[in-house]
């Protein structure tokens, strides 16, 4: 439980709910610029320190050194399904990467629809547009978690579900959404496959992005893992990598803050101009200081 006293956040209770959700959060101290375009791609599995440095990251680390990386920024849970849900609606709904179910709970997709703000997730090899089912690998549902949510399911919202194939053709059309999921495979997040071809991968599908002049106008990127190897449970998932990217982000920038994924979406919706944020992104530290 968290309790306001005085303008401070302080944390009640020393249970692993807790050390997932995190303490410290606040208000909008420092909220970040307004862009048009947000995009977050999520990697999977593998430390900071496995990453940060890592010569056969150069694409990836390249990114790092030249915008904004935060050194102290720590999944909130293991294994991967509850990191998803937390980035997306402030939330650890399940530990089981075999959840099933629906969740209701306010999420970004209720959020951005109540702002009129348009989505995607760009799954990569998802089995077709408004694919809602399980695993068909490389494909993951549990690396989807917009799959779940009340306000997609049975909605026309699902159509905004659709494979990464189509993301290339909607950054040359000049119909990307407001804000853009990406979800690499499971042989190209680092899941199954290597940390040198989950590099490539970006440095194939995501370079184009940032040069190009949608990103240009003000757009903002985030690239961050889900969670750290199995056996750190610091802060509940691990010491991971997470990097901001953009033309209002402050050059060669490194925070030491303390961060969770809560934080990450709090920023999305912020820039978006959303000022309603679900779950504990309500109360999670802004990330106003990676900009300009």
């Amino acid at each position: 439980m968290l309790a306001r006293f005085s303008g401070f956040l302080v944390c009640a209770g020393l249970s692993s709910l807790l050390a997932g959700i995190g303490c410290g959060g606040r208000g909008l101290i420092n909220p970040p610029p307004a862009s048009p375009h947000v995009f977050l791609v999520v990697e999977e599995n593998h430390s900071y320190s496995q990453v940060i440095g890592n010569p056969a990251m150069p694409y990836l680390n390249s990114l790092a050194s030249k915008y904004g990386l935060a050194t102290q920024y720590y999944a909130n849970v293991h294994p991967s399904i509850g990191n998803y849900f937390m980035l997306t609606d402030g939330q650890i709904e399940t530990v089981s990467d075999a959840f099933s179910g629906t969740v209701s709970h306010d999420n970004l997709v209720r959020e951005l629809a109540k702002a009129n703000k348009s989505w995607r997730s760009y799954a990569e090899s998802l089995p077709g547009v408004g694919y809602l089912g399980g695993d068909a690998f490389p494909y993951f549902k549990h690396h989807n978690p917009f799959a779940y949510f009340s306000d997609v399911v049975g909605t026309g919202q699902a159509n905004n579900i659709v494979p990464f194939s189509q993301f290339a053709a909607d950054l040359g059309s000049g119909g990307l959404p407001d804000f853009s999921f990406i979800v690499p495979n499971a042989v190209n997040d680092a899941h199954d496959g290597s940390l040198a071809s989950a590099d490539q991968w970006l440095n194939t599908n995501i370079d184009p992005l940032i040069k190009s002049s949608s990103f240009h106008n003000n757009g903002l990127l985030v690239i961050v893992f889900d969670e750290s190897v199995l056996s750190d449970l610091s802060h509940g998932g691990g010491h991971v990598m997470m990097v901001v990217v953009g033309p209002q982000v402050k050059s060669g920038f490194q925070s030491a803050t303390f961060f969770q994924h809560q934080s990450t979406l709090r920023l999305v919706l912020s820039t978006l101009g959303v000022k309603s944020f679900p779950g504990s992104a309500a109360s999670a530290p802004d990330m106003g200081e990676f900009f300009k």
